[in-house]
């Protein structure tokens, strides 16, 4: 937007956008890297914490056709990062801004790269759409994950299936919303926790 400071050094920190009294910081992955800055500017600055999640990805390799790569994502997402914070959005100074998008990741020939990485090496990515966006601001915000269907007491597989996510990914909503008192824990048996709604 116009006025908008980029790359500005700030405490010690390069932020990436300064927006009047804003400041935006994007943040593909990893939110615990971003410990110190946000413990250090929270405090005195609000924060705009956009997080893009890819929902689809093309692959693009010299000679052929675009394909799409057979991972997806969802807004659910959001906890493999947020699980190193859970807390995170106590903060009254903090928003999260979630972006679904779709994106190209442009690959070239590489031998030497490991068997499992299938000779290719990514050179490039790039924006290819915007499909939507979801922004947090409280606590409360974190609700909207919470699907309808759950039975009073339930487990992570259960939340999986209501949500139309993954186990792993459940067991990190579970982990985040019962760390900001949304989920309390009513047992455990081989299964796992059980969990009620607070």
């Amino acid at each position: 937007m116009p006025g908008d400071e980029h790359e500005v050094k700030l405490g010690g920190f390069v932020i990436d956008i300064r927006r009047g009294s804003q400041l935006i910081e994007i943040q593909t992955v990893s939110f615990a890297a971003m410990a110190r800055k946000l413990d250090r500017l929270l405090a005195e600055h609000p924060i705009r914490l956009v997080h893009p999640i890819a929902v689809e990805t093309w692959l693009v390799k010299p000679g052929a056709r675009p394909r799409r790569s057979p991972r997806r994502n969802d807004i659910h997402a959001l906890f493999d990062e947020l699980v190193s914070m859970p807390t995170l959005l106590d903060h009254p100074h903090l928003t999260i801004e979630v972006v679904l998008v779709t994106v190209e990741r442009h690959q070239v020939p590489d031998p030497g790269l490991r068997r499992g990485r299938g000779g290719w090496r990514t050179v490039d990515r790039r924006l290819r759409d915007i499909l939507g966006h979801h922004r947090f601001e409280t606590v409360a915000d974190l609700r909207a994950f919470i699907p309808a269907g759950l039975p009073p007491v339930f487990t992570t597989r259960d939340l999986a299936a209501a949500a139309g996510t993954t186990v792993d990914r459940a067991q990190k909503m579970a982990y985040c919303l019962r760390a900001n008192d949304l989920f309390s824990v009513v047992g455990r048996d081989r299964s796992g926790y059980r969990y009620r709604l607070a």
